[in-house]
Parts: C-alpha cells; structure tokens; sequence
C-alpha cells in the first residue's frame, strides 16, 4: 500500500542534517541521514509528482550521501511513490491538454525530467497526428480569438509562431492554418 506523503508529512517533525549528533554510531547516523532524505523527497512529491531524476537532483542539492540518497529513492519506487512510467503518462495527457504541445515538446520536457526513453515512447503512444492536428487546431482556435482586429497575413504568421513555438511541425501548421485560411495569397502552402 502506497504511502501518502501529506499524510506522513503531518505526522512527522521536521528533521535536518544539523539534528545528527556527534556522539551517535554510524548505524544512528545512517538512519538519521535516511530519515532526513525521506523528508526532503516527500515533501518534494507533496507539492506535485517528481521523477527520480527531480528528486535524486534535489537530494544531491542538500548534500545527502549518495548511498543514502539511492537507499531512499529505491524505497520510495518499491512503495510507488515515485513512478516514471506513471508521471510520464500523467505529464502527457496534463500538458497536451492545458498547454496544446506538440509530441515533439512533451519529448523534450519529459527526456529533461529524466524519464528514461522507452517510458516517454510508451507515454506519447496516445499522440498520434489526428490528436496533434486537434491539438493544434483548439490552440489557433483560442489564441485567434484575440486576434479579431488584425489582418489576414499577421494572423497567420503569429498562429503559426505560436505553433512553431509549441513544438508543432511545420506540416501540422501550415495544414492547420490552411484549414483555416485557406492559402495566404501569393504563397503556396501545401
């Protein structure tokens, strides 16, 4: 059964590495250090999921000894606290949905998260180019609706700055944008 972070954050008092005294044996300090590490990373995962690679960053930022670090990281993976292949998949669908990347940007930010590849392919198996081209099209969509006083052609090129900027492949946006403007005059888009 899964631990609930806020839940063992409540129920637990704030411990530091400042706490660790120096009468105490290495097995005391050890557990100490562990307990200390266990708090960082569960406070980290209650503001939000972390991948291990966020969490080991974070460790390594409070200076936790790295036998420490990996002895806490692999606990909290076998009681699914941290879950790559998890976070990916909810990273995915979260970001297509409230920000309207492409593929290629959900790869970017999941690979600088530290997702190992083959859970990022398994988490983008959902994106395919009939949900990027709806994608595209909900954000061109909401973002012309700001655009009402402008001309044709400076519509057009910020919607598809915009696309460009989210990762949208220039096929995606140029066949998006002729969908719904048809070809801007004096250029071919095909």
């Amino acid at each position: 059964m899964p631990i609930d972070p806020q839940e063992w954050l409540q129920n637990s008092a704030p411990l530091s590495f400042d706490r660790v005294e120096e009468e105490s044996t290495p097995s005391e300090d050890e557990a100490d250090a562990e307990s200390v590490a266990s708090t960082i990373a569960l406070r980290k995962l209650a503001a939000r999921g972390r991948t291990r690679y966020e969490l080991d960053q974070a460790l390594q930022a409070k200076n936790v000894p790295p036998s420490v670090k990996d002895a806490v990281l692999d606990r909290m993976q076998e009681v699914g606290l941290v879950d790559d292949a998890s976070f990916a998949a909810d990273w995915v669908a979260s970001r297509q949905q409230r920000r309207h990347l492409s593929r290629r940007a959900l790869r970017r930010e999941l690979d600088a998260k530290g997702v190992e590849r083959s859970d990022i392919d398994s988490a983008l198996n959902d994106v395919d180019l009939d949900s990027e081209l709806t994608t595209a099209r909900d954000l061109v969509e909401r973002k012309r609706a700001t655009m009402s006083g402008l001309a044709r052609d400076v519509q057009y090129r910020r919607l598809a700055g915009i696309l460009g900027r989210r990762g949208f492949d220039t096929a995606v946006t140029v066949q998006v944008l002729n969908e719904l403007f048809g070809p801007v005059s004096g250029e071919r888009h095909t």
